[in-house]
C-alpha cells in the first residue's frame, strides 16, 4: 500500500521541481544498491533533503524510508502521507522503538534515510556526527551509502524565508562508493570515515556548483570558510547553548 502514496507524491515533488525551473545535476546513484537493504546517509542544510536524497535513489527504481522527528507524523497534513510512505517517526526521548523500526526494514531489504547531524546545519558545514547510522549498518549487515547535497539551502533552511519562486537554482548530488560497516569494528571509527567521506563528496558537489552569490546581499547560503556570512560552527554553537 505504501507506494500508492509514495509515487504519487514522487510525481508532485518532480513538477513542483519542473515549476521551479531547478537545475538538479545528480552524480554517483549507481552507488545505490538496486536490492538488497542499505543505510542512505546525508548532510543536512535545509528541511527539503529528503527529497533531493530520495530523488537520487530513482535511477535505481529504489524509495526511501526516512526517520523523522515524530512531530512530522503528528502533523494533519504531512503525518498521513508520512505514515503512507512509511518513513520512520523518531522520539528523541525513546529513540529504542525508532531503532528498532529502522533495523527491522532494513534487514527486510529497506534503504533508510538517516541524517546523522540530527538537525539541519546553519553553518552548511558538516556537524558532529551520531553513531546511529553505523550501528544500524553493522547490525543489519547492511552498507552505508554516503551522499552530500547542495545548493538546496537556498530553497527553504532554518532561519531564512522559503524561495518557491521560479529562480532557477542548482543542486548539484552526489552520491559516493558503499563503506561497509563490518560488525566487529568499533561504530564511532565507522562514524569518522563516514563523515571524512561525506566530507569529500560535500567539497565536491561545491567546486561543482554552477553559480556564485550576485552579490554582498546574496552571501547568505555559502558557509564562512568559503567568503560567505553563513554563520560559523562555533557561532551557531553559542548561539544554541544560549537557547
Amino acid at each position: 500500500m505504501a507506494e500508492l502514496v509514495y509515487r504519487p507524491v514522487i510525481g508532485a515533488a518532480q513538477t513542483m521541481f519542473k515549476a521551479l525551473d531547478l537545475k538538479i545535476e545528480c552524480r554517483g546513484s549507481e552507488h545505490i544498491p538496486r536490492v538488497g537493504g542499505a543505510v542512505l546517509v546525508s548532510n543536512h542544510i535545509s528541511y527539503m533533503d529528503f527529497i533531493f536524497n530520495g530523488l537520487a535513489a530513482l535511477p535505481q527504481k529504489r524509495l526511501v524510508r526516512f526517520m523523522a522527528k515524530d512531530s512530522v507524523f503528528r502533523h494533519k497534513i504531512s503525518g498521513p502521507l508520512m505514515r503512507g510512505m512509511k518513513h520512520i517517526p523518531v522520539d528523541r526521548k525513546k529513540g529504542e522503538a525508532a531503532y528498532a523500526h529502522a533495523l527491522n526494514s532494513l534487514r527486510s531489504g529497506e534503504i533508510i534515510g538517516v541524517f546523522p547531524e540530527a538537525t539541519i546545519s546553519q553553518s552548511f558545514t558538516l556537524k558532529s556526527f551520531k553513531s546511529g547510522a553505523a550501528r544500524l549498518a553493522q547490525e543489519a549487515g547492511v552498507p552505508l551509502i554516503p551522499m552530500a547535497l547542495w545548493g538546496t539551502q537556498r530553497i527553504w533552511t532554518k532561519g531564512h524565508p522559503r524561495n518557491f519562486r521560479r529562480s532557477h537554482i542548482p543542486i548539484t548530488i552526489r552520491v559516493g562508493e558503499p563503506l561497509e560497516a563490518p560488525a566487529d569494528q568499533y561504530a564511532g571509527a565507522i562514524t569518522r570515515r563516514l563523515r571524512e567521506r561525506m566530507q569529500e563528496l560535500l567539497e565536491a558537489a561545491q567546486r561543482a556548483y554552477p553559480v556564485r552569490p550576485k552579490g554582498p546581499e546574496d552571501t547568505w547560503w555559502m558557509p564562512a570558510h568559503l567568503g560567505g556570512t553563513a554563520p560559523t560552527p562555533e557561532a551557531v554553537r553559542e548561539a544554541e547553548q544560549k537557547d
